[in-house]
């Protein structure tokens, strides 16, 4: 038994190295899950490290509860409205999608690389799943987002397509492990998961908002523990009634995340941070559970099946997928190219050991090294094909403002941002002249990334950033007085007298 102040000092050293890679990593664009499982990788028991790992069922439930804060803070993070646009285009993938990659990788699992059909199959499934949060973490290092509908398009498709590989993994171990088991048992298990995730995740996203609003505790740090304890209420009461807890999770945080609840920043925050410290608990507990040596023995399987799921498998599923989507043939393109393995599939891989199946070991293996090829030959060169598909956009950073507003619960007010236009009649005018509606008040205003706080007599400008406090009812009558545009300057009466002579 190790003392536990070894553990925390080993633990500790292993997180600030982590946070100290992934810093560097947004200088150079290295997907940060690329980082994390080197350290894991060097501190195991064939790197310099030499800590002893092989508990396969402690890494599996490690990486489940880190999954589980994981997508609740996506979905937490994710603007309906966005996303709302390319729903179905999500679900196709996130289903369908997911099915057809399983299939064809376990197709060649089988036809090239001499695998049994179902463990072939379950070698497709694992590795079915992809994570567009490593995408946008290269994407931001290099100052590039995507444009369109595409972002929220893969942050959607990223955040629900989980589930999906999670049922084709566990139905394909109990074919496996029981060969009684029928294939209508497997379509009963995909609707009753699917269902029953979705359903509870709206009844208890639903209800987690109510009671953040109702627990009226004078403690402010309550709230954070109160939603964790939640979350994890959420996901153990879906699993335990046999739905996907995954699901459930993501779209309680989806429908979290767009409502209005108490200290709903400082959730963000916390969610945030938390998501932080599950992947690099994550990653380098899954490194450590790696040997190097093993991986160099399937160093050409895995360099077959990283190749066929990049450039055959991802490409075939998402154009079926997307058939009856409208989309550009580009867009499909990048959609294709941008299908990075992540988190998912390593987790996965540890089902087959815990499962103790003959094949488990090489299908980690393998999976781990698609992980790792994925991370860095996709990973390092999205943002050039996003160029050479002209898909590109800037990168918008988000503005941080010195003050912050929580609306509450039966509050009305908001913590309005608004940017004068160059077209603005409103510039060149005092405050105090701008009939703004009684119940309104600019606070703030960032003039070229300085802030002050005006008065009335203070005079805009155009390109002024201003925070407004005011009542939601009147929010569309203060953007149609800050936004209208100016008049055309009427001309002197001695120029119109000129004008009219022959």
């Amino acid at each position: 038994m190790i003392p536990i102040e070894y553990v925390l000092l080993i633990g500790s050293l292993l997180i600030i190295i982590s946070i100290g890679v992934a810093r560097l990593s947004e200088d150079f664009g290295v997907p940060v899950l690329l980082l994390f499982l080197g350290i894991g990788m060097l501190a195991g028991s064939e790197g310099p490290g030499r800590i002893v790992f092989h508990n396969a069922e402690l890494a599996q439930a490690v990486g489940i509860m880190a999954l589980v804060v994981i997508l609740f803070a996506g979905g937490l993070d994710t603007s309906w409205s966005d996303v709302k646009p390319v729903f179905r285009s999500a679900a196709s993938l996130a289903t369908l999608g997911v099915f057809l990659t399983a299939v064809a990788v376990g197709l060649f699992a089988h036809v090239a690389l001499d695998f049994p059909l179902l463990p072939g199959l379950l070698l497709g499934a694992v590795g079915s799943s992809t994570d567009a949060a490593a995408v946008f973490s290269v994407l931001r290092s290099k100052k590039i987002s995507l444009r369109g509908l595409l972002k929220p398009l893969l942050e959607l498709e990223s955040g629900s397509n989980d589930p999906m590989a999670v049922l084709l993994t566990v139905g394909l171990i109990q074919i496996i492990t029981n060969p009684e088991t029928s294939s209508f048992s497997l379509v009963t298990l995909f609707v009753v998961q699917m269902g029953l995730g979705i359903l509870f995740g709206i009844a208890f996203g639903k209800a987690m908002v109510l009671l953040l609003n109702r627990l009226n505790s004078y403690y402010e740090g309550v709230y954070p523990v109160f939603a964790l304890a939640l979350v994890a209420l959420t996901y153990g009461v879906t699993a335990a009634a046999g739905g996907s807890g995954f699901m459930a999770v993501y779209i309680a945080g989806l429908i979290a995340g767009n409502s209005q609840f108490v200290y709903k920043k400082s959730m963000l925050r916390f969610f945030d941070g938390l998501a932080w410290l599950s992947q690099i608990t994550m990653f380098v507990t899954l490194g450590l559970l790696v040997y190097p040596s093993k991986i160099i023995d399937v160093i050409w399987a895995g360099l077959a099946c990283s190749a066929f799921l990049m450039f055959v498998a991802r490409p075939l599923s998402v154009v079926l997928s997307l058939l009856a989507v409208r989309l550009g043939w580009r867009e499909k393109a990048l959609v294709s190219w941008v299908g990075l393995r992540g988190a998912v599939p390593v987790v996965l891989a540890t089902f087959p050991l815990v499962a103790k199946l003959e094949e488990s070991e090489a299908i980690f293996n393998i999976i781990f090294f698609i992980v790792l090829t994925s991370a860095l030959f996709q990973g390092w060169s999205i943002p050039v094909v996003a160029r050479l598909l002209g898909l590109q956009a800037p990168l918008k950073i988000k503005r941080r403002s010195p003050i912050e507003f929580e609306p509450l619960d039966g509050v009305d007010t908001e913590l309005v941002e608004f940017i004068i236009p160059y077209t603005s009649a409103v510039t060149g005018k005092p405050i105090v002249e701008l009939g703004l509606p009684r119940d309104s008040l600019i606070v703030l205003i960032n003039r070229n990334e300085k802030f002050m706080v005006p008065s009335g007599g203070t005079v805009l400008e155009a390109g002024d950033v201003v925070l407004v406090l005011a009542n939601k009812n009147n929010l569309a009558e203060i953007r149609q007085t800050l936004m209208r545009w100016k008049k055309p300057k009427e001309e002197e009466p001695d120029q119109k007298a000129a004008a009219k002579q022959p």
